[in-house]
């Protein structure tokens, strides 16, 4: 392997790390991200830090200081809206395609992972749950079987899943997966979007919910509870 091919993988290392601390929490906004400090923790040089930075730049989830250091983006209200004008034309177009034209495979592993989340709800994992949400949503896009709608969705892939990060009822999301995954299920195309689009509208809710919570240091206590399986 040549140097440079290391150092890729090493940057890519870095960068995977670092961007499931960022949508997890563990890093939270506005902490800074010093490169000899990531360097030791990562047990890398400074090079391949850097250029996991600027990657993670790219994505949108931090914010590069020239000479000094990097910090996790702090999302505005404004940044926010944007994201959900973008996503109520976007993903009611993925959830009616993906309808309209999943296969069986491609069923089978939304309902996979469909059950993952509602296993974590259920059990209060909410980073399993939160991941898995996620999931749902880029398998969905992958069912659409549209090219230029899965660039478009993978610009914003990392903000979405910060987005969608950003809820505490984990059980009301998975429910409402369920709702969209039975519309797919069915190849009733119209169902689908509506239920997308009404989802975002959900997701805005249940992301003020959990900032005023977070404010007032109100989060709620979220405990295991029985749930039926997915119909076949």
């Amino acid at each position: 392997m040549s140097r440079s091919e290391d150092r890729g993988l090493e940057s890519t290392r870095v960068a995977s790390a670092l961007r499931d601390a960022i949508l997890d929490g563990t890093r939270e906004p506005g902490s800074r991200l010093i490169e000899r400090d990531l360097a030791a923790e990562y047990g890398v040089s400074r090079v391949p830090v850097r250029d996991a930075l600027k990657l993670l730049e790219g994505e949108g989830l931090i914010e590069l200081r020239p000479r000094t250091w990097a910090v996790v983006r702090e999302f505005t209200p404004a940044d926010l809206a944007d994201l959900d004008e973008v996503r109520q034309v976007l993903e009611p177009m993925a959830f009616r395609l993906a309808a309209e034209r999943h296969r069986r495979d491609g069923l089978e592993r939304l309902r996979t992972v469909l059950e993952n989340e509602r296993e974590s709800a259920r059990s209060a994992n909410s980073i399993g749950s939160r991941r898995a949400a996620a999931d749902f949503h880029e398998i969905v896009v992958e069912l659409a079987e549209n090219g230029l709608l899965r660039e478009l969705m993978n610009t914003i892939r990392s903000r979405l899943r910060w987005a969608l990060s950003q809820h505490d009822d984990l059980q009301h999301i998975a429910e409402e997966h369920v709702a969209l995954f039975e519309a797919i299920r069915d190849r009733d195309g119209d169902r689908a979007a509506a239920l997308a689009y009404a989802h975002v509208d959900s997701s805005r809710q249940q992301r003020a919910a959990h900032a005023e919570a977070l404010r007032t240091g109100a989060l709620p206590v979220v405990t295991p509870r029985e749930d039926a399986s997915i119909g076949r």
